[in-house]
């Protein structure tokens, strides 16, 4: 089904984001640009030990500097939380383990022990060390592969277990038939290491109660505003409607704002016993200390293959590690199993794991939370190739699901009824010039350079649609004097929605998409959703977007049929004007039937109601819409130092039809930047003991513009059957897909030298080691 998308005259057009100029202008409004009179200031004492027996909490000279107005800790405030499960994951949820402060013991390093409210963040700060915290240590667990094991000692004692979920694996007769029966059998174990989501925006709160009119007001760093409320109103026991929540422009979340953490709770609590403004801003170093980890994950491949590298059956077993006190959605275990084979057919397959509490910060969702199951998959299937002598390129193109496969139903039960995945390995190895990279690369590495070139494909579940994803909701209003407002359920945190809806917008309603404001972010005002995540905005809020909007002009064009004595069939709605198909000079505008609607009542149609305005609510056929890529890179390993250079990155992207090609590739280059971020330089580094030794960004390295390419960018665009307008999601593959490329390329580049990289991060001093220690398969 590959071919040309329909477009409209803003969708599929490079349209100037609309956000941009108050952004490069530094005229953004974040939550530490608002200012209320009498607002006091948070800053936390934290544990400083992984584990232990919290023996003591002295906040006397604390509260004795002058400006600080209290001191909380646990018994102050735990006591007074009432329920702590989120909308996404339902009362359930109360089984996850949570406190607002640490309480007889701690759990990991960076825990809140107390809070400091004072009349500045400066006095807070000052005082916040003189709380004195004694604590009696005790052996941490650290490491998730031991986490299990009998006598290990206890992150949560009353929970019992250290494991939180487990997949046993089960008694497959299909898929031990077929390891029985194949002429390869391998298995390999990867393992990935923990980083952060790092936004440039840190979280922040501030929260107001008036105690008059019992309103709690929220202005929060989040992805979605009523996710938040309902969380506020649960854990403060007020109801919804007592709260509202603001969500002011947002500098980036990757997962960690989807829920508020017990920071923001305590400071509501604040707010509501001190009966003054309370705002609290976390800085660099508690971000990467304790806003949320991921990626801390292992997993054991196996592949059956025949003699042609043809795979006949995978085994999959994963080992997750969610610290002390994951958030909701923390654990991606069950989806990761479930969509290991990818964009491949793989006739059997099983997956199994097992989910571990750590005494370590706790997991959230980062972008592409189960990427592990790409990882591990991509750099198996490069190993069979290398054992199997078959070229890497090769193997994927026998194994790639195609055209003619579809509908194709995955060993695991997922179908894919529209998939790409041929026709972007074949793009992306012709933008980079695969061939002649490796004509190239056997001249080079002659000469003792080390040139690699890594693969990998990916297949992304985008769009969640059930439970508290199922539906997002949009309304569209056409104004008196004919501009459009859209309040939508979602809003952006970077993802450019001011400028994407109301493009879909603006092509529906035949209005200029200047002339298109989109309004988000704020409970008491826009329509009732979850927020972003998953994937889901061009599908699902553009899909709300884009009803509202159809019923919206079909009001339009009824009182223009009426004022214009013309059939609606007969009208041409373009550019703010609608006319009689033939006949441009019987004409009439948007805003002029605005005024008729709004105004002269009696000059409607019998059967229009007045006002140009519609709700509309818009849930995906499916649970998933499937969008899917390739990503490939060249990298030149440096054999004297280790260090890794990238001379060349190609995406090949299938997202359906694309609303802005700038912000697909804009969503493109930042998951990539992740991706390269994490495999070579981002480590978020525990020692034995359980202390955290990348806190800052002189341990915890980004990459930079210096260390990243220009990244290459194909498209195929595939009209997705799950909604309207044919979009698929693309959030969060660049993310996904980049890390196994990049391991791959340095995977190839080191090959002549007897080198398997079955473990990240790709640091120098890694590299070194590996090239000390040889421990792989010889060249391919």
């Amino acid at each position: 089904m590959t071919g040309p998308a329909a477009g409209g005259r803003f969708v599929g057009q490079r349209v100037p984001r609309h956000e941009d100029a108050r952004f490069v202008t530094g005229t953004g409004h974040y939550v530490d640009d608002i200012v209320l009179p009498g607002t006091l200031h948070v800053a936390f004492a934290r544990s400083h030990m992984a584990r232990g027996r919290l023996t003591g909490v002295d906040t006397s000279a604390a509260a004795e500097v002058p400006g600080v107005i209290a001191v909380l800790t646990a018994a102050d405030l735990n006591h007074l939380v009432r329920e702590w499960w989120t909308d996404f994951e339902g009362p359930n949820g109360q089984s996850r383990q949570f406190r607002l402060f640490a309480d007889g013991d701690v759990r990991f390093v960076g825990e809140p022990v107390a809070m400091v409210v004072a009349a500045s963040r400066y006095v807070a700060e000052d005082a916040v060390e003189l709380v004195e915290i004694d604590i009696e240590p005790e052996t941490p667990v650290v490491d998730p592969e031991h986490a299990a094991d009998e006598g290990a000692p206890l992150v949560h004692p009353e929970a019992g277990s250290n494991v939180v979920l487990e997949l046993p694996a089960v008694d497959n007769p299909a898929v031990e038939s077929v390891f029985a029966s194949a002429p390869h059998a391998f298995t390999e174990t990867f393992r990935q290491h923990r980083y952060a989501c790092v936004p440039m925006e840190t979280r922040g709160i501030l929260a107001s109660w008036d105690s008059a009119v019992r309103q709690l007001t929220v202005w929060l760093s989040t992805q979605g505003q009523f996710a938040a409320q309902g969380l506020f109103a649960r854990v403060l026991g007020l109801p919804e409607a007592q709260i509202r929540v603001i969500m002011p422009d947002v500098g980036g979340a990757f997962g960690q704002k989807m829920f508020p953490h017990p920071e923001e709770l305590a400071v509501a609590f604040a707010t509501r016993r001190l009966g003054q403004p309370v705002k609290w801003i976390e800085d660099r170093r508690e971000n990467l200390l304790c806003g949320e980890h991921a990626r801390e994950d292992q997993a054991t491949i196996s592949l059956a293959v025949d003699d042609d590298g043809a795979i006949l059956g995978a085994k999959a077993d994963f080992l997750e590690s969610v610290g002390a006190f994951p958030v909701a959605g923390g654990s991606a275990l069950l989806l990761t199993t479930s969509i290991f084979p990818g964009p491949y057919r793989i006739g059997a397959a099983a997956g199994s794991g097992k989910t571990v509490y750590t005494n370590t910060a706790g997991r959230g969702s980062y972008r592409g939370p189960w990427m592990i199951e790409t990882v591990a998959r991509e750099l198996m299937i490069d190993h069979v190739a290398r054992a199997l002598g078959i070229e890497r390129l090769e193997i994927r193109r026998r194994n790639v699901i195609g055209e003619a496969d579809l509908p194709y139903t995955m060993a695991t039960g997922f179908v894919y009824d529209q998939m790409t995945a041929a026709a972007t390995l074949e793009q992306a190895a012709q933008l980079i010039g695969y061939d002649e990279f490796l004509a190239r690369q056997a001249d080079m590495r002659a000469e003792g350079r080390l040139i690699g070139i890594g693969i990998s494909l990916l297949a992304e579940p985008s769009a969640v649609a059930f439970g508290w994803f199922s539906t997002d909701a949009a309304i569209v209003r056409i104004g008196l004097h004919g501009s459009v407002d859209v309040l939508t359920s979602s809003a952006s945190h970077g993802q450019s929605l001011e400028t994407t809806i109301a493009q879909v917008v603006a092509d529906e309603l035949g209005v200029d998409v200047d002339d298109v404001r989109v309004i988000q972010g704020d409970t008491a005002v826009t329509p009732f959703g979850p927020g972003t995540g998953g994937s889901r905005s061009a599908v699902v809020v553009a899909g709300a977007a884009r009803g509202a909007a159809q019923e919206v002009r079909a009001k339009v064009l009824n009182i223009a049929a009426h004022q214009l004595e013309a059939a609606v069939e007969d009208l041409v709605l373009e550019e703010g004007r609608i006319h009689v198909a033939g006949t441009p000079t019987r004409s009439s505008t948007v805003a002029d039937v605005a005024r008729l609607a709004y105004l002269d009542l009696a000059a409607l149609p019998p059967d229009q109601g007045p006002g140009l305005e519609a709700q509309y609510r818009f849930a995906p056929q499916d649970k998933f819409t499937w969008s899917n890529a390739c990503h490939m890179c060249t990298c030149e390993v440096d054999p004297a130092t280790g260090a890794v250079t990238i001379l060349r990155y190609v995406v090949s992207e299938d997202c359906g039809v694309m609303i802005n090609p700038s912000v697909v590739e804009g969503q493109i280059a930042g998951g990539v930047v992740q991706g390269i971020g994490g495999a070579l330089y981002e480590h978020m580094k525990y020692d034995d003991e359980g202390n955290p030794l990348t806190t800052t960004f002189v341990d915890y390295l980004l990459p930079t513009a210096a260390e990243v390419p220009v990244i290459e960018y194909g498209h195929i665009e595939t009209p997705s059957p799950t909604n309207p307008g044919g979009h698929k999601g693309m959030g969060e593959g660049g993310a996904i897909a980049s890390p196994p490329a990049v391991v791959n390329a340095v995977a190839d580049a080191l090959a002549p030298l007897g080198v398997t990289i079955r473990r990240q991060p790709l640091s120098p001093s890694e590299i070194l080691s590996l090239i000390a220690t040889p421990t792989g398969l010889p060249p391919g």
